[in-house]
């Protein structure tokens, strides 16, 4: 397994990361029920090398893929090779971990011009007469 690069100098080393293969249903012919294809990578939150306050950051924006026991796991078996599987799982806990430890700019109050409201109004004017032309004279 590869170290996984997170930006900003931060490296999760390779000793740190776990995994798991298993039988994935799906493509793959006779291969499928006797080879272990599927690939689950998984990481302590509490052992990367981030401060606490990052570490955190990871568990609030990853939650719904957080145990409780604090491990973040990533399964692939989209591939029919175990190495394709591994890469990939590899490439997205990567671009997981890199995602909830970008800080994400607050987002700024806008309001819907004038001018827009005014086009709005109008062209429900318009719609609402050319129904109303539209309808008998009983």
């Amino acid at each position: 397994m590869r170290d996984l690069d997170l930006g900003e100098g931060v490296t999760v080393p390779a000793q740190l990361l776990r995994a798991a293969t298993s039988r994935a249903g799906g493509p793959g012919g006779q291969n499928v029920n006797k080879v272990e294809t599927r690939v689950t990578i998984e990481v302590d939150v509490d052992a990367l090398p981030l401060p606490d306050d990052r570490k955190q950051r990871v568990r609030e924006q990853l939650a719904s893929r957080i145990s409780r026991a604090g491990v973040l796991r990533v399964t692939s078996q989209a591939e029919r090779t175990q190495l394709a599987n591994r890469d990939r799982a590899l490439a997205r806990m990567e671009e997981l971990l890199r995602d909830a430890l970008t800080e994400q700019a607050p987002r700024k109050k806008t309001r819907t011009p004038k001018a827009q409201k005014q086009r709005r109004l109008e062209d429900k004017k318009k719609r609402s007469q050319t129904k109303r032309l539209r309808s008998s004279f009983d």
